[in-house]
């Protein structure tokens, strides 16, 4: 089957580029039915969605011509959700319209806008971008879409998802009504049909996927792997299938960034693709891939959407993807445009059952097995150098000489054990991973697992786990041990899953649980390699009395003392004997009563008292002064008396000046109104005074409005901080005068600034 004839220069550009057979959506988007139409296309990742559409808008844009004429306001407008989606996308049309003369500009975050906005300023034919940027210059008055005839939109249930909906409603808000509009996406969700009924007009509906069948070209393996040997496995994997060109998904950009240095520093040829980069960084390491300068990408889910590397034959899922479509779109990197691709999945023993769920839900066969193993990655390595190229292709008259020259001075046996060596050196070592097998094939199911945190009831046998060992971890209950964070513990140190744990007792110091008795052998392996971690894991023996601490007391058993056997048995409470009123009881025949008791005899007193005859002697120390007695002792001499204390007429009269009309008299007397030193005397306030005269309120402005010659007002009230340097009046600004003359204002008074002149201080 050939391609139907679009248009002579794209024909040509096709077959230059070496296309001979359609895709089905490449098909569909050609029929007479969908001529001229809008189209609502769904079709799988790496069916030819891009030079679908190419060809699709191909008779829009140019009619009958094989060239565009001149170049203006754009004809065609490409969103997609990711800057190296839509860099891709503008390489594809620039070969597919190259031999129609076609200028093709490009507008991603990230580059230069004003490089851009010189671009779209001189005019081109064809504008892809993404969201955010083509909004940008819209805003910005930089793009001109009244000429625009074809508006696409790639991948748009990404966009929706990336939440560009209000930018994508603004920018088709902008284009001419009658433009037509192809709408492609992997999914027609209800988002997607709400917004092509929105924009589109009777829009004809491409569906080239087929339900509930998995991609043919991509082959899927699920590989069981320890939880802390994810690192380990990827090397192994890339060194087992040894791809052309491999993509390793992360699920964060630190995750990225640690896996990509660790394979750099074990000699792949890696480079990092995360949303942390700058776009020249991002368009290097993906110009390396295609220049099969790196073989290796480690990307978050940024690269997951519509990227189409050369070679790329394998992907591999570091992290486990979120949903059934992040698995799809990430394995869709590979088996694109007919060619075979593996998509591994390393999944941890801990998430198996996420991981089943995930092929499930996407509705595609994976083949389930153990990690490539060393021995299994070096036997690979010597069928490959003996199927290498250099080993098969003739050898040139320089390559004959050095051959000749080499074997003169060595054996064929030394050359060869040294083409083997350089050949190996630049391999990366593989790892040594530990794989304990399909553990869940044939065993039945089995009841859930009870806790135990160490009850006095002792260890109990649960089916299989009868013949179980008995493991010890470092901690208890003493550093707040809990089954919650245990357990996941334990199947992190031993490479298990919950399903080999039986019970778990947690004492005060340590913790012993149970493995079932086919992975005791591998777990004891396993947890050798605990000896550098904080909690150790060693081998134990079941839990006894012992391990509950001691007992309250050590006494017989109930059943085995003696007392307890000839004890009759008590009678049922309502079979025994009601008790009589307290008042009613008779008093107790051995105890008389309290007022019939002799009374106590009078203890003698305390100087009176014989001495205990047991008492101790107590000597006096020689360093004790011996006591007088009270009177024998001189009297204290007598205190002179305070000066307070002297009578109130010995003390001078103080100063009081006689009370005016500016000291009133019950003011109280300052140290500069005595004539002398002030004496420390009490202070009696004198008596009110009686010829104060008294208060006058005084009206505002009273008798007229307020003059003032010294202020010059001109007759109008004054405002309020007027008198203040550069105030207002009324009637003009304030004129400070000194003393009835006029002079001019001179600013602020300078800060008081004291000079030092020996110990004085003055200004």
């Amino acid at each position: 089957m050939t391609f139907p004839s679009v248009n002579a220069a794209i024909d040509r550009a096709l077959v230059d580029q070496g296309y001979l057979e359609p895709t089905p959506v490449q098909l569909a988007v050609l029929e007479a039915d969908a001529e001229g139409r809008d189209l609502l296309v769904s079709a799988q990742t790496g069916s030819g969605k891009t030079v679908a559409f190419g060809m699709a808008m191909a008779p829009t844009l140019l009619g009958e011509a094989e060239r565009f004429g001149e170049y203006g306001a754009p004809l065609a407008l490409i969103i997609a959700p990711t800057r190296e989606l839509a860099l891709q996308v503008s390489r594809e049309l620039t070969w597919l319209y190259a031999k129609t003369g076609a200028i093709v500009v490009s507008c991603v975050g990230g580059m230069d806008a004003r490089s851009e906005q010189r671009t779209l300023n001189r005019g081109c034919h064809i504008v892809v971008g993404t969201p955010g940027r083509l909004r940008d210059h819209l805003e910005r008055g930089h793009l001109d879409l009244s000429a625009l005839k074809v508006a696409v939109l790639d991948e748009a249930d990404e966009m929706l998802d990336l939440g560009f909906r209000e930018d994508l409603e603004f920018i088709l808000e902008a284009t001419p009504a009658e433009r037509r509009t192809l709408l492609f996406s992997a999914t027609i969700a209800k988002d997607i049909a709400t917004l092509a009924r929105t924009f589109q007009r009777d829009a004809v509906r491409i569906d080239t996927t087929t339900r509930n069948a998995p991609h043919g070209d991509i082959e899927y393996r699920a590989i069981r792997i320890a939880p802390n040997e994810i690192e380990h496995a990827v090397v192994n994997v890339l060194r087992h299938f040894d791809a052309g060109g491999a993509l390793v998904f992360c699920a964060t950009r630190d995750a990225v960034r640690h896996l990509h240095s660790s394979l750099r520093e074990r000699g792949f040829e890696v480079v990092g693709l995360s949303g942390e980069m700058g776009q020249r960084e991002r368009n290097d390491a993906l110009q390396s891939l295609r220049d099969r300068r790196a073989r290796v990408c480690v990307a978050t889910d940024v690269a997951a959407r519509g990227l189409d590397l050369p070679d790329l034959g394998l992907v591999i899922h570091a992290d486990l993807p979120v949903n059934k479509a992040a698995l799809l779109h990430r394995s869709g990197r590979t088996g694109r445009a007919g060619k075979k691709g593996v998509s591994v999945l390393l999944v941890p023993y801990t998430r198996r059952r996420k991981a089943e769920m995930l092929i499930g839900n996407a509705g595609v066969e994976a083949v389930w097995s153990g990690p490539p193993s060393a021995e299994e990655i070096r036997a690979g390595d010597t069928v490959r150098m003996l199927n290498d190229p250099t080993l098969t292709e003739a050898p040139s008259e320089e390559d004959l000489t050095l051959a000749r020259t080499l074997m003169e001075g060595k054996s064929a046996e030394e050359i060869a054990t040294a083409l083997v060596r350089m050949y190996r050196a630049r391999l990366p070592e593989p790892e040594d991973l530990y794989d304990a097998g399909d553990r869940n094939a044939g065993r039945p199911e089995r009841a859930p697992r009870e806790f135990d945190d160490g009850g006095e009831r002792g260890a109990r046998d649960h089916g299989e786990f009868a013949d179980a060992s008995w493991f010890r971890l470092s901690i208890g209950r003493s550093k707040n041990a809990d089954p919650k964070w245990v357990l996941p513990l334990i199947c992190r140190l031993g490479h298990v899953t919950k399903k080999d744990i039986g019970q778990i007792r947690i004492f005060d110091n340590e913790t012993k649980f149970q493995i079932s008795e086919e992975m005791s052998p591998r777990f004891a392996e396993a947890i050798k390699a605990t000896a550098a971690e904080d909690i150790k894991v060693t081998p134990s023996t079941m839990p006894t009395s012992k391990d509950f601490g001691p007992k309250k007391r050590d006494s017989a058993p109930r059943g085995d003392r003696p007392e307890r056997a000839e004890r009759p048995a008590r009678p049922e409470w309502k079979d025994r004997p009601e008790k009589p009123a307290f008042a009613e009881r008779a008093p107790r025949p051995d105890k008389p009563a309290y007022a019939d008791r002799a009374p106590r005899p009078d203890k003698p007193a305390y100087a009176d008292r014989a001495p205990r005859a047991d008492a101790p002697v107590r000597e006096s120390s020689p360093y004790v002064k011996p006591r007088v007695a009270r009177e024998d002792r001189p009297a204290a001499p007598a205190k002179p008396k305070r000066e307070y204390d002297r009578p109130r007429d010995a003390a001078p009269a103080p100063y009081r000046p006689e009370a005016t009309s500016d000291r009133p008299a019950f003011k109280k007397p300052r140290a500069s109104d005595s004539k002398g030193p002030r004496e420390s005397v009490p202070y009696t306030p004198a008596g009110a005074v009686t010829d104060k005269p008294p208060f006058k309120k005084k009206r505002p402005f009273e008798g007229g409005p307020r003059t003032d010659s010294f202020r010059k007002t001109d007759g109008a009230p004054a405002a309020r901080g007027a008198f203040k340097p550069g105030g207002d009046f009324k009637g003009g600004k304030a004129k400070p005068f000194k003393a009835g003359v006029e002079s001019a204002f001179k600013g602020p008074k300078k800060p008081f600034k004291p000079k030092n002149k020996g110990n004085d201080w003055k200004p």
